[in-house]
This record gives C-alpha cells, structure tokens and sequence, in this order.
C-alpha cells in the first residue's frame, strides 16, 4: 500500500502498527489522510474508539478505513461527524489501484467515499433520526435505493416514475433533511446518513 501510495505521488508521513500507534503518529504528523486497515475478524472497542478520536479531535485529517467486511460501529464512529473527508472501502476493492488512489484523493479533498454495502449496513440500525418520519412513503422508498448506490434513472427503471418524478422525489428528500449544495459535499450520501445522527454506536 505504502508502494501504492508514493508511486502515485503521495509522502508517507508515517505507518502505524496497532490502533494506539496511529492514533499518536496521527496527533503528531496531522496528515491530509489517515488509511487505517481493519484487521479480519479482530476490530476491537480500540479500534472504534481511534477512529472517533481522530475524528472529533482532528477535524482536518480526512480518514480512509479499509476493511474486509463492513463493521457497523467502525463506519458510525467514522461518520458520526459528518460525511465530509470519510472514506469506507471494502478490502476487494483495493486491488483496483486507480480507485483506491482516488478515494485517497477525494478524502484528502474532504469528500466523502463510501461503499454502497456499508450505507445499506447503517439503514439496518434501529435508531433513526426523528426527521425522516416527515418523508413520504415514495420519498422513503426513492431514499432506500439511494442508499443501495442506484442512479435516477436506475431508480427510474425500479419503480417505474418518470425521471422527472423521481427528480421531484429527490428534491423533496434534500429539502425535508435540509441538505443544501455545498462545494463537493455528496447530498446523496448525506441523505442516507441522516439515519445515523441519532443511532447510538454499535
């Protein structure tokens, strides 16, 4: 990864070993980007509780978690925060080395970069936000394929809507949340995260 990474014009500040390691090396280097990748079945409270460090504490470092499957409390500490400069990948997509390096890029840019499969995970916990209960029904279920990753006109082909209507039922979505256009923020992303603001971790 470190090879990845410099050959595509990166410098490596540091490399950490465990989730106390980054959590110092991160305090001292305040890199554009911390890439922690979740060890396979050993994502310990630590490792929970780094991330949200790094999160709270250091606004500016945008975080990349890397994982071989989608660790519900890892992504809520993760974007508890906000969507902005978080990234979730799922370890197969590493090996396509063009997205990695621009997911790297985009969290550096403050974007957010997450895996249809780890939004579809945090739709499945039980708390939601109070707020979404004033979307309709059909906003509810355009907002459910949204979190799936699909497209308007995918959307369009699912439910069988115009893709004005569906243009209608997403405007609606953003107004209801109160989510405006902001830089490079993803409204879309921050729509589904609207159903963590008041989960508690996991």
């Amino acid at each position: 990864m470190v090879r990845l990474l410099e050959d595509a014009g990166f410098e490596v500040a540091a490399q950490a070993g465990d989730a106390g390691d980054l959590l110092r090396k991160v305090r001292a280097h305040r890199p554009e980007v911390a890439i922690a990748e979740l060890p396979e079945h050993q994502c310990s409270d630590e490792c929970a509780r780094v991330v949200r460090a790094i999160r709270s504490e250091l606004p500016g470092v945008g975080v990349l978690l890397i994982s071989q499957q989608v660790e519900t409390r890892h992504a809520a500490g993760l974007l508890e925060p906000g969507a902005e400069g978080a990234g979730y990948l799922l370890g197969g997509r590493v090996t396509d080395v063009s997205r990695f390096i621009q997911a790297v890029r985009d969290v550096a840019a403050h974007s957010a970069v997450l895996e249809p499969e780890v939004v579809t995970r945090l739709l499945t916990r039980e708390q939601r936000d109070p707020v979404l209960d004033e979307l309709s029904e059909r906003d509810r279920e355009v907002l459910s394929q949204m979190a799936a990753g699909i497209t308007n006109r995918g959307i369009v082909r699912r439910m069988f809507l115009s893709e004005r209507a569906i243009e209608r039922h997403v405007t609606s979505i953003f107004d209801t949340l109160g989510i405006t256009a902001a830089g490079q923020v993803n409204r879309r992303v921050l729509a589904v995260l609207a159903y963590l603001r008041t989960a508690a971790p996991v």
